[in-house]
């Protein structure tokens, strides 16, 4: 089996080998696997992350081909987690990967054990859930990073991190505050990857896979109706991953400076 030591070679040129000892101590939690989520994922764990855990129920249609890691014409049907858990594992051996097809919701948000995690990612689509786990997150040690949509953008250009109530022009951060406020409001901040552009579907809507759902709504359940380009969400998936190797890096500086 090839070493930890030889797959990640250059990443300790970069980084250095205080980086890479703590980024294997990391734990780290996905909230969806599909065009952001996926992405994201591969990149943490190339980036020598020892920990992940992919959470996502769902199975692998035609329609992902276009944007997310682990859908191809081979694996449509499969389970999301199982397929993108193998890929990881083919990666890095040496990685600790947990797969879950399971759904993050108020009535299973306490089986995660969020608490046991140093980051989470959120790139989850029902608007309702994602609140919760935002609201659930913000009460907990770990690093919550978010990804607002990726659908309806073509510049990457426009993509931006920012702090959640700092983010701009984007519908659904618009939508999340709203809700949340009503809830409350947070005190944690987080950041989020986002887009200011405001593009628009310019084809037919599939009826059969969004029936009953309006082009510009939000669905409670399940953001699919929009159209998406291939490389937006990679995008954002890896804009998310940099950010948990930038606060990893920063801890590994700190060591350093203690010495």
């Amino acid at each position: 089996m090839i070493s930890e030591k030889e797959i990640f070679q250059r990443t300790e040129l970069l980084m250095g080998s205080e980086y890479l000892q703590l980024a294997a101590q990391q734990r780290v939690i996905v909230f969806g696997v599909g065009g952001v989520g996926s992405w994201c994922a591969e990149m943490i764990v190339r980036s020598g992350i020892g920990h992940v855990t992919l959470v996502d129920s769902d199975k692998i249609a035609a329609s992902n081909i276009n944007r997310q890691l682990p859908a191809t014409t081979q694996t449509v049907g499969k389970v999301k987690v199982d397929v993108l858990k193998e890929r990881l594992l083919e990666i890095n051996p040496h990685a600790e990967i947990v797969a879950l097809e399971a759904v993050y919701s108020p009535e299973t948000a306490d089986s995660f054990r969020l608490e046991t995690f140093d980051f989470i990612i959120d790139a989850i689509d029902s608007l309702s859930n994602k609140v919760h786990l935002i609201l659930h997150a913000a009460q907990l040690p770990g690093t919550l990073f978010s990804s607002m949509g990726a659908a309806l953008k073509i510049d990457p250009l426009r993509i931006r991190v920012d702090e959640f109530w700092k983010v701009k022009g984007c519908p659904l951060a618009a939508a999340l505050r709203s809700k949340i406020k009503k809830r409350g409001g947070i005190a944690k901040k987080f950041l989020c990857v986002y887009s200011d552009e405001a593009g628009e579907n310019k084809g037919e809507v599939s009826q059969q896979d969004n029936p009953n759902v309006s082009v510009s709504q939000w669905d409670a359940k399940k953001a699919r109706i929009n159209g998406t380009m291939s490389y937006l969400p990679a995008m954002f998936g890896m804009t998310l991953a940099s950010l948990v190797v930038k606060e990893i890096s920063a801890g590994s500086t700190m060591s350093d400076d203690r010495r």
